[in-house]
C-alpha cells in the first residue's frame, strides 16, 4: 500500500477504501521513513500530491472513532515529519511545507491537525493516546536541530496548544503519566524564536495563576531532578563500598578522577530549562518553589507498572509516577520535609561538581542562572531568609584530599538561604583549576553579591559562618594571583577581583554592623583581613604594576586598585598597632583573641572611604547577554529529545492490544 502511494497514480482512484483500509493497519515506520528518503528530486514533484492527500488523511483519520485508526494515523504523521525532513536537510522550510500539505492548503491542514491534537489530549480518550499525541507534538518540534528555522512551528503559533499542556499539567492522572513530556514539549516552544517576534507560548506562561497548574509544574520538575538525585545518589553508595573504596583511602586522590567517572549520570538540561523559564517568566511560579512537603525516598516506593520500554540513558528518563500521582502525602513527624528549592540546590551540588563536560559545564552555569533570578526576586529572597522556614540540607560535595567526607547527619536546621550560600562556597573552593570556569565564577559571586544586597536592605542578621565564605573568597584571589599569566592569556581577572574586592568585601567592611550577626563576627572580618594581609598586598602590587603600564589591562587593574583602598586602610591601621602590642608584652606570635582584642580597641582611629554602589546590581537580563548560551543549550537539548522520543515507547504491540480490546 506504501508503494502504490509512492506511485504516480492517485491510490485512491481504483480503491475508493484504500484510505480506510490503510490506518486499520499496522504501521510499517522503517519502511515509509525509508521510502520518503530514497525519492530523489524529481519523483517528489512526481508524487507530491500522494503525498498531500496521506498527509490530509492522518489529520481526517484523528477524528475517527476507531481508535486503532487514531493510532495508526499518529504514527504515520510522525513518519512524515520525519522522513520528509530527512530527505530535505537542504530546502527550505516552504518547500518541505509544500510537500507535505501543498502550500495552498498547509495553513486549513495544520489548523485541523491541531484542533485534533488539542481535542484528544484535553478528551477523556485513552492515556496512552494522549502519550502518542505529545510524542508526536516532540517529534513535530525537534525534526531541525535548530528549532526556530522550523517553519511549521509557526503555524503550532497560530493554533495554539498551550492550553492543553497546562489541562495535563494540573491533572493528578494525567501529569503523573504525561507530564514530563508536557514540560520539555513547553518549554521548547517557549524557545521558538524567542528573540525575533512575539511567542505566545512565552506570553501565555507569563501570566498563569493557576495554582493547581503551577503545582503541577513544579512537581514534574522535582520529580525528574529527585530521580536524578536518587540514581547520582545510588551509584554514590555502590561506589563507597568494597575493595574499590579501599584502594582510593589507601592511595589518596589518583582514583578520585576514575571515581567521578563511575558516579557520573547523564544531566537533565531539558527538564533545567522548563524550571528556569517558569522561574524567569511567571512571578508567580516562585511561590511553587518553597512549598514543603515531605521528602520522600523514591526507592521505597512501590514501583508503578508500565509497558516495557527501550532503555533511555540514566538522568534523560520520566521519573517515577508516585510522588506527581500522590501530591497529598501522609505527614510523618520524623520525616524530613523538602521543597523543589532544596531538591534543585542538590541537584545543583552534583553537576556544579564537575564542569570539564559540555553538558555538565551547561547545567552547572543553567543552575546559576536559575539561581540569579531567584536571588533577585523579593519573594524567592523573603522566604530564602524567613527564619521560621529551617531546612536540613545535604548538598553533595567534591572528594578532596584536604578535607574531611561531611555527615550528611551534622548539618543544623537554617534559613535556605545559608543552603545557597554553601553551595556557592563549595563551588569557589573546588574549581581553582587550569581550565579555569570564569563564567560560573562570575555568576557565583554575583548570586553572593544579591542576596547580601537584601540582606543590608531588609537589615536581616543572618546566623551563617561567614568566616568560610571570606577564607574562600581570599583563596580565589591567592590563587588569581599565582596564576596571573596564565589567566591573563584567557580572561579578565581584573573583573572578577573588583566584584570580590569591591562588592562583596567593600560591602562587608562598609555595611557589614546592618547585617552581621554580633558585632564578634564584624570583629572576625577584620581579622581575617589583617591575617591574610599579605594577600592583599600582593593583588596591591600587582595592579598598581599593571595599570601603570600601557596595555589592555590597564583601565580594569587600575579600577581594582581603588577598590583596595579600604582593605589598605585597614591593613595599615591595626598592623602596626598589632606589633606594637606583642612588643610591649614580649609575645612572639599573638593569638586570636589578643589580636581581636587590639582590633576591637582601636575601631574609633580608624578612617575609611565610603564608596557608592556597593549595595546596587546589575539586574538579570536574558536578551542579549545570554542569548547565544540559550540558543546553543536548546539545539543540544532538541537533539536529545529527538533522539530519546522513540515511536516504540509505547509499542505498537501495547497499543493495537489495548485498542482491538476496546473495538
Amino acid at each position: 500500500m506504501y508503494d502504490e502511494i509512492f506511485a504516480k497514480e492517485d491510490p485512491g482512484k481504483n480503491n475508493p477504501r484504500f484510505w480506510d483500509e490503510l490506518f486499520l493497519m499496522k504501521v510499517n515506520l522503517e519502511y515509509l521513513e525509508s521510502k520518503l528518503e530514497s525519492i530523489d528530486g524529481e519523483e517528489v514533484q512526481r508524487i507530491q500530491d500522494n503525498i498531500n492527500s496521506l498527509f490530509h488523511h492522518c489529520v481526517q483519520a484523528l477524528g475517527e472513532e476507531h481508535q486503532i485508526k487514531v493510532v495508526n494515523a499518529l504514527q504515520t504523521l510522525c513518519a512524515l515529519f520525519r522522513g520528509v525532513h530527512h530527505k530535505n536537510k537542504s530546502a527550505s522550510g516552504f518547500d518541505i511545507i509544500n510537500m507535505l500539505m501543498g502550500f495552498d492548503k498547509a495553513e486549513q491542514r495544520m489548523k485541523d491537525l491541531m484542533e485534533r491534537l488539542d481535542s484528544l489530549l484535553c478528551g477523556d480518550g485513552s492515556e496512552s493516546l494522549k502519550s502518542l499525541c505529545l510524542k508526536l507534538l516532540l517529534c513535530l518540534v525537534t525534526v531541525t536541530d535548530n528549532i526556530s528555522q522550523n517553519t511549521l512551528l509557526e503555524y503550532v503559533m497560530i493554533n495554539s496548544i498551550f492550553e492543553a499542556i497546562l489541562q495535563v499539567l494540573s491533572d493528578v492522572s494525567s501529569r503523573g503519566q504525561h507530564g514530563y513530556d508536557a514540560v520539555v514539549l513547553l518549554a521548547l516552544l517557549v524557545n521558538y524564536r524567542k528573540y525575533e517576534s512575539v511567542n505566545p507560548y512565552i506570553v501565555k506562561l507569563s501570566i498563569v495563576d493557576d495554582e493547581p497548574t503551577l503545582d503541577g509544574m513544579g512537581m514534574v520538575v522535582h520529580s525528574a531532578l529527585a530521580e536524578y538525585n536518587r540514581q547520582y545518589k545510588d551509584k554514590e553508595e555502590e561506589n563507597q563500598g568494597g575493595f574499590f573504596s579501599t584502594l582510593t583511602s589507601m592511595v589518596g586522590s589518583m582514583f578520585i578522577a576514575d571515581a567521578d567517572e563511575k558516579l557520573s549520570v547523564q544531566t537533565n538540561e531539558a527538564i533545567l530549562l522548563a524550571l528556569y523559564e517558569a522561574v524567569h517568566l511567571n512571578r508567580n511560579f516562585i511561590t511553587v518553589l518553597a512549598q514543603s512537603h515531605p521528602e520522600m525516598d523514591i526507592a521505597a516506593t512501590p514501583p508503578t507498572p508500565t509497558p516495557t520500554t527501550p532503555t533511555t540513558p540514566l538522568g534523560t528518563t520520566p521519573p517515577s509516577l508516585d510522588m506527581m500521582n500522590n501530591p497529598e502525602l501522609p505527614l510523618d513527624p520524623n520525616l524530613q520535609t523538602s521543597n523543589l528549592l532544596i531538591t534543585f540546590l542538590k541537584y545543583a551540588s552534583i553537576v556544579m561538581q564537575d564542569t570539564k563536560d559540555e553538558h555538565r559545564l551547561n547545567s552547572a552555569r543553567l543552575c546559576l542562572i536559575i539561581l540569579t533570578c531567584i536571588a533577585e526576586d523579593q519573594y524567592a529572597d523573603a522566604f530564602l531568609h524567613d527564619d521560621n522556614m529551617n531546612f536540613r540540607v545535604t548538598l553533595h560535595r567534591m572528594p578532596m584530599r584536604h578535607r574531611k567526607k561531611t555527615v550528611g547527619k551534622n548539618i543544623p536546621s537554617r534559613p535556605l538561604v545559608c543552603a545557597v550560600l554553601d553551595l556557592m562556597v563549595e563551588f569557589v573552593v573546588t574549581h581553582m583549576m587550569k581550565d579555569f570556569p570564569m563564567d560560573l565564577y562570575l555568576r557565583c559571586v554575583q548570586i553572593i553579591h544579591k542576596l547580601l544586597c537584601y540582606q543590608k536592605k531588609c537589615r536581616i542578621r543572618l546566623h551563617y559562618t561567614w568566616r568560610e565564605l571570606w577564607s574562600a573568597l581570599i583563596n580565589l584571589l591567592k590563587f588569581l594571583l599565582s596564576n596571573e599569566t596564565s589567566l591573563l592569556a584567557k580572561h579578565n581577572i581584573f573583573h572578577l577581583a573588583l566584584l570580590v574586592r569591591m562588592n562583596l568585601f567593600n560591602m562587608f567592611i562598609t555595611y557589614g554592623d546592618t547585617f552581621l550577626p554580633t558585632s564578634n563576627s564584624y570583629d572576625e572580618l577584620y581579622y581575617e583581613v589583617v591575617r591574610m594581609h599579605q594577600v592583599f598586598d600582593n593583588l596591591y602590587c600587582m595592579v598598581l604594576r599593571v595599570s601603570t603600564n600601557a596595555g589592555q589591562w590597564k583601565e580594569p587593574a587600575s579600577k581594582v586598585t581603588h577598590a583596595l583602598v579600604n582593605i589598605r586602610a585597614i591593613v595599615n591601621h591595626f598592623n602596626p598597632k598589632i606589633e606594637s602590642y606583642a612588643a610591649v608584652n614580649h609575645i612572639s606570635q599573638l593569638s586570636e583573641e589578643q589580636v581581636l582584642e587590639v582590633v576591637r580597641s582601636n575601631y574609633d582611629t580608624l578612617t575609611l572611604k565610603l564608596q557608592d554602589g556597593l549595595d546596587q546590581f546589575e539586574r538579570y537580563s536574558e536578551q542579549p547577554k545570554e542569548a547565544a548560551f540559550f540558543k546553543d543549550l536548546v539545539r543540544s537539548i532538541s537533539l536529545n529529545v529527538r533522539k530519546n522520543v522513540s515511536l516504540n515507547t509505547l509499542s505498537q504491540d501495547v497499543l493495537l492490544k489495548e485498542f482491538s480490546t476496546i473495538s
